[in-house]
């Protein structure tokens, strides 16, 4: 299919232009009528050579900024295409500012916002576009958008914590393999060669050195292939159902990191399904959208499993208290929240709760991970050290 650019103008005499994708030209022009609109010039746009090997992803920090701008602009009294046009030029993420254009084609082609930001999935998720159906229906868009805005902001600040705090172990472990692999592939085997030219028995802690050394340099790029492969095998089984379901169990099952990761699960459960709430969608609806937007797949099976059951006649609490995850707080929470009629209040004041459990674990991952992480290094480099001067200790004292 071919790309062409189109210049129309709509039936309040507004001039429109705008790309789109066709098999020809006649294609174009019936699909403008379509829309309704008045149809200008149709061009063929020619290819061009691009150096980038695939488009700008659109990150959840841009997409943030885009919905408060949107939000202020619509709670200002803009008009819908005229906040689009205004979004698509100031937006600097090239992919989102595209979508966007299309997305304000498709309105001025009789779709609503939701339809038109439906047909962008990769950009807008499922709880975006739900949202903002319900936004319209209730005629409080400006609203909605405020509350995604900052559902949006609080989900980065989360993804950012937890990545901030893993950043520091990451490069220290990083640098300790490569300096225990530069020690044993290249300074390791000249002080070898030195010993066997002397001669004489060497200490115990040198020869285990010397033969981890040895085996290093053997089979150094096996070693490296190996690290490959099972990379790609759990890159490639994570993408499974069964894949994922294992590892995000085995994640909530470590020490430490299992206490975070399920914190943090639970912290974007009620964030999210507060939003919607509050946003006017439907509990089932809500449900559902939360299950696909958890991050977790043990916690999505259990909320499609609590759905079942909510769909059956059961309450929210009781179904979720036999998925294992939430802690008796949050289900006795969720309870007197259904009881009283004001469970996104509640799921508020607990995602406020487990967002100050999460900063409070990352500290502590923080404080544990960088002095164990230390510690090994200077086990593992100082070993190697001590091990290549004994033998020299022992001639100093052999020549006294």
């Amino acid at each position: 299919m071919a790309k062409y650019e189109y210049t129309c103008v709509t039936s309040s005499g507004k001039q429109v232009r705008g790309e789109v994708q066709a098999g020809n030209r006649d294609e174009v022009i019936s699909l403008l009528r379509k829309r309704k609109l008045r149809v200008v010039s149709v061009k063929r746009m020619m290819g061009k050579l691009k150096f980038q090997l695939t488009s700008q992803s659109v990150r959840l920090q841009d997409m943030s900024r885009f919905t408060r701008q949107f939000a202020a602009m619509t709670s200002a009294g803009l008009p819908l295409i005229q906040c689009m046009d205004i979004l698509a030029n100031q937006t600097e993420n090239k992919t989102l500012a595209d979508a966007v254009r299309r997305i304000s084609a498709d309105i001025q082609g009789g779709s609503s916002l939701a339809e038109a930001m439906g047909r962008h999935p990769k950009i807008f998720s499922s709880l975006y576009c739900n949202m903002i159906t319900a936004g319209e229906a209730s005629g409080n868009l400006d609203g909605v958008l405020l509350r995604l805005a900052e559902h949006q902001e609080k989900s980065h600040a989360l993804r950012r914590k937890i990545k901030g705090a893993m950043t520091y172990p990451a490069i220290l472990g990083t640098v300790s393999v490569g300096v225990t692999a530069l020690m044993l592939t290249f300074v390791v085997p000249r002080f070898a060669e030195m010993f066997v030219e002397l001669g004489g028995e060497l200490p115990v802690p040198t020869r285990i050195v010397m033969a981890i050394s040895n085996v290093v340099q053997k089979y150094f790029f096996w070693g490296v292939g190996v690290i490959i492969a099972l990379f790609v095998g759990i890159t490639r089984a994570y993408k499974t159902e069964k894949g994922a379901f294992f590892f995000d169990s085995v994640k909530l099952r470590l020490p430490i990191m299992g206490d975070l990761e399920r914190k943090s699960a639970i912290s974007r459960f009620s964030q999210t399904l507060a939003t919607l709430l509050s946003s006017g969608v439907s509990i089932l609806e809500a449900l559902s959208i939360t299950a696909k937007t958890a991050g977790n797949k043990v916690l999505e099976r259990g909320l499609f499993v609590t759905l079942e059951k909510i769909t059956g006649g059961q309450t929210i609490a009781e179904p979720l208290t036999e998925t294992g995850i939430f802690p008796p707080m949050v289900t006795h929470m969720i309870a007197v929240g259904e009881r009283t009629g004001d469970l996104s209040s509640m799921l508020t004041k607990i995602s406020q709760f487990y967002e100050e459990e999460v900063d409070a674990a990352v500290d502590a991952l923080t404080s544990v991970l960088e002095p164990v992480m230390i510690v090994i290094l200077g086990i593992v480099i100082g070993g190697i050290l001590i091990a290549m001067y004994l033998p020299m200790f022992d001639m100093i004292n052999q020549i006294s």
